[in-house]
Formats: C-alpha cells, structure tokens, sequence
C-alpha cells in the first residue's frame, strides 16, 4: 500500500477529489493540520461524494506529529522546484507522495530535508506556474500504482 500526504490542504473540492482518489486506488490520505476546512464540510463531501467511508483517512497535527507516525519506505516531495520529474522515481510499496497546500507549496525547510532525488516535479509548459493539486496527485499516484503493476 502507498500513501498520500497532503501538507495543509486549503481547498476542500480538492481534498475530496484526493479522498475518493485514495478510496478508488487502495492508497492511504494523511492530512496534515492546520486545514483550510473542516472534515464534514459540504464542498468536501460534495467532491468526494460517497467515498469518504471508503477511503483510509488518516489526520496529524503538525508535519513532525506525521513523521513521528507513519512509518514509510521513501518520501516523495512534489515541487516545481526540483530537477527530477516524477516519471524518473522507482516507487515502492510503502512509500510516500507529499504534496503542499494550493497557494505555496511546500515549505523551504521541507524540501531542504529531504534528498534532491526525492524532490519531484510534474514538468508543464514553460509558461506555466502549477497544476491542480488534485490533478497533480492523480498524476502522480497513476504513475506511482502503474509501477506497482495496479496492485495485481
């Protein structure tokens, strides 16, 4: 099994596109506080329709709590900052895909902790800022799950 971990998520119709992801892939979601919404709100439920019950949702306080809990192979950091797309990576049973909120990304002292291999980007045309943060992950745990032969 892998995991999905969402740094401070702000957008509900985001994490609940990401929830009913997880539930449809078998991957885990960690939801790492403060975040932009509560857990029952509409939008969130709205986007994740009735998958909620079915997705493995797991919340921490703060990232350290995360860390300190969730034993993992390998993190995997998405940043447009780094010079390793993520078709690049050998993912593995265990490991896990970290992604930032909407608005910033993750933190300096986040992707400084982790080796430059482990940093991942999406690549996107030149011209271009980010995707979607569900886009994003839905990307990224395809390939992810694709290499795990789609669990099979």
């Amino acid at each position: 099994m892998m995991n999905i971990v969402l740094f401070e998520p702000e957008i509900p119709p985001n994490t609940g596109n990401i929830m009913r992801l997880a539930a449809n892939t078998g991957f885990k979601l960690h939801l790492i506080r403060p975040l932009g919404f509560e857990l029952d709100d509409k939008q969130l439920r709205r986007a994740g329709l009735d998958y909620r019950e079915w997705a493995d949702v797991n919340t921490y306080e703060n990232y350290e709590e995360f860390i300190i809990s969730l034993k993992f192979n390998d993190l995997y950091a998405f940043t447009t900052k780094a010079q390793k797309t993520y078709s690049e990576a050998a993912f593995h049973p265990g490991d896990a895909l970290l992604f930032g909120p909407e608005s910033r990304g993750l933190p300096a002292e986040i992707l400084s902790s982790l080796p430059s291999d482990n940093r991942l980007r999406i690549p996107m045309a030149s011209t271009s800022r980010s995707l979607n943060l569900s886009n994003t992950v839905s990307i990224a745990v395809y390939e992810a799950w694709r290499q795990q032969e789609f669990g099979r």
